[in-house]
């Protein structure tokens, strides 16, 4: 052990011990205390996948270290060890970092191999058979509804739709889903929301919970209605800022920060979410709160990049990092389990007077005790939404003195962090301390600023660990694709599909084996505040110099008009309609084509006739370098162009004019030097 290790640990052993020495007057007394009746019961601390597409990348990461990953996440007694998995319901349209493929893209279809959250909570359930699952959709298929933006136009449909989902769970993947949400922060619709409780029950699914309506708390206020606050079980709100509603407590429902954090992943990200983590019971009476997302698995140049629990963007490399707010999840939920009550607010759980906040729980057997402190500063702990109003925290010494049953207890098992801020400065996350004696049934602790505690009666708790991983490599500078090693409906590996829904699928040309098709065929019911209309899946790392050539084939029944490569493609998400790049695009039956410096095609640059197009396969190349751009159609040049120096970099990708089916094969991307 090193001089500066023992130091610090002599340092964190003397604040342990410092209020003992000094007077009972000095220290501020907390009461804990179970001789009243408990408080609310305790619901979980979860992850969220989804919203959309947050755990793209994971999925491809080398077996060994995709389960190291998936070990920090939801393997008990290890690390953050959720509670919870909230998975996107998928809809077939973006919803914040891509699309997630729905189970049902047209009416006469029904597949459950698409995309990656079955198996995400497959390998969540292996770690944890325990852990509590929760479905919610973001968007939906647009045969569900003649309208972008109303999923409600027939409910008995939609709640339908959402049903097999879960029956799908179930019969393929052996799923017991156990909650389901209505839409992620859109209109909710009474009428749909009691059709899908009675669609639930005449499938067998009475035992799943409907959590209602992962948006504000409007909700509250129509509970009135007894019908409806019959089949509402939970009311799940998002980044409530920790408080809640006079309404809300009134319902007497259980309530939740259904999505909250969406944080960068730094010290202030930790401090975010280890504040919000007690404050949003505290304050706010809520029972479980879910990070979004629960790993940042996707492009880093997409929208909140870093904004997970911990961060897996290189499965290229092998290398993830493994972020504080793991450690401080791992606080609440090492110690604790679903089911577990909060002792009341005055008697276990409040506000510390020189700041922060502590929270005591109890077992269902009331044999063993949990407790909770935080201190987070003000600027060390700001999410990312809402605004957090001012406040001060100071060092301050406390006693917390146990009441009742929990009087007889000896000692308590401590773990602690620290948060440090400054070059010179090294972070404690989540380091087992000496047991405290518990004298005369009160605890005496010296309290730091940005501190958490964890004292418990529990023996358990375990900081788990794996060797370093591979260090950090860019995205390959070569890269061919044509994803014949696939599952059939899979999604291929580092394709980020941000508009439309791309899946592997057998050609009708033999000579091409398995390609890649687009297979949404109607606007889909958006998320997203505007329309998306062009499909558009993006890959690689901020390219500049670079060159794109696909085998492309537009589908004879229900086909789009065009397709496209580009270069230099700047942005992602929900504001996807507004990418820059270099879009060569290739409309065969017109036999045109154009390159545009923009998604829609508001900029060109070049347009003219593309005679050698030919009905079936074709092959587009793009090569950028500098300021020009050469577009070739089967081998024969196009254009040859001088383009705008901006954007001077970005991704690569594929797409088409307009939703219908286009196929794409035999995808090549070479950086240029390589």
């Amino acid at each position: 052990m090193t001089a500066s290790v023992i130091m610090l640990f002599t340092n964190i052993l003397k604040c342990i011990t410092f209020c003992v020495f000094l007077s009972a007057t000095t220290c501020h007394v907390y009461r804990v205390d179970n001789t009243q009746d408990s408080g609310r019961r305790f619901d979980g601390i979860g992850g969220l996948s989804g919203g959309g597409a947050t755990s793209k990348l994971l999925v491809n990461y080398p077996e060994k270290y995709r389960d190291q990953i998936l070990d920090y996440l939801f393997k008990p007694n290890f690390a953050a060890s959720l509670q919870m998995l909230k998975v996107e319901i998928g809809g077939d349209s973006q919803s914040t970092e891509g699309t997630e493929a729905s189970h049902m893209h047209n009416e006469w279809d029904e597949n459950y191999q698409r995309g990656y959250e079955w198996w995400l909570m497959t390998e969540a359930k292996k770690r944890n058979p325990d852990i509590l699952l929760y479905g919610l959709p973001w968007a939906f298929p647009g045969w569900l509804s003649n309208s972008f933006d109303n999923p409600y136009t027939n409910v008995t449909r939609t709640a339908e739709y959402v049903t097999r989902w879960l029956l799908g769970a179930k019969k393929f993947y052996n799923l017991t889903i156990d909650y389901v949400g209505i839409w992620n922060e859109r209109p909710y619709d009474v009428s749909y929301i009691k059709t899908l409780r009675k669609t639930l029950d005449s499938n067998q699914l009475s035992r799943v919970k409907i959590v209602a309506a992962d948006g504000g708390w409007e909700i509250a206020s129509h509970l009135q209605d007894k019908e409806l606050e019959a089949v509402i079980d939970y009311i799940g709100v998002h980044y409530p800022g920790t408080t809640t509603t006079k309404a809300a407590l009134a319902t007497g429902k259980q309530l939740w920060s259904s999505e909250d954090y969406s944080t960068f992943n730094d010290n202030t990200g930790a401090g975010c979410w280890a504040r919000i983590l007690n404050q949003n019971f505290v304050n706010g009476y809520m029972t479980s709160t879910i990070s979004w997302n629960l790993i940042a698995s996707y492009y880093n140049a997409l929208p909140y990049p870093g904004c997970g629990l911990m961060t897996a963007d290189s499965p290229w490399s092998g290398h993830y990092d493994v972020s504080s707010p793991i450690w401080m999840t791992a606080h609440t939920t090492q110690f604790t389990a679903p089911g577990w009550r909060y002792l009341p607010h005055g008697a276990g759980v409040g506000k510390l007077t020189y700041g922060g906040s502590y929270v005591s729980l109890v077992s269902p057997n009331q044999k063993d005790l949990t407790i909770i402190l935080e201190t987070m500063s003000h600027d060390h702990s700001l999410c990312i939404r809402p605004a957090l109003p001012a406040y001060t925290v100071v060092p301050q010494n406390i006693t917390l003195q146990l009441s009742g049953d929990l009087a007889k207890i000896q000692q308590l098992n401590v773990w602690y962090s620290k948060l440090a801020f400054g070059k010179s400065k090294q972070s404690v996350l989540f380091q087992k301390m000496p047991a405290l004696k518990v004298l005369d049934g009160k605890i005496k602790l010296y309290i730091d600023v940005d501190v958490v505690y964890t004292l418990t009666t529990l023996t358990q708790g375990n900081k788990g660990s794996y060797p370093d991983p591979p260090v950090r490599k860019p995205f390959p500078d070569t890269y061919m694709e044509d994803f014949e090693a696939f599952p059939e409906f899979s999604e291929p590996f580092n394709f980020a599909q941000q508009v439309g829904s791309f899946e592997v699928t057998r050609s009708n040309d033999a000579s091409h084996g398995q390609v890649l098709r687009q297979v949404v065929l109607k606007s889909p019911v958006f998320w997203c505040p505007l329309p998306l209309l062009t499909p558009l899946n993006l890959i690689g790392r901020p390219w500049s110099d670079v060159y794109v050539s696909s085998d492309v084939a537009i589908g004879p029944i229900n086909g789009t008009n065009g397709v496209f490569v580009a270069a230099r493609v700047d942005q992602g998400g929900c504001q996807a309609w507004q990418a820059k790049g270099l879009f060569f695009f290739l409309f065969p039956k017109e036999k045109k084509y154009i390159l545009a410096n923009d998604l829609v095609r508001v900029v060109p640059l070049k347009e003219g006739e593309a005679t050698g197009a030919v009905n079936g396969w074709n092959n587009i190349e793009l090569a950028v370098e500098g300021n020009i751009a050469i577009g070739r159609l089967n081998k024969q040049t196009l254009f040859n162009v001088t383009v705008p120096a901006t954007p001077a970099h970005g991704f690569v990708a594929i797409g088409t004019d307009s939703y219908g089916i286009a196929d794409f094969d035999n995808v090549h991307i070479k950086s240029s030097g390589s």
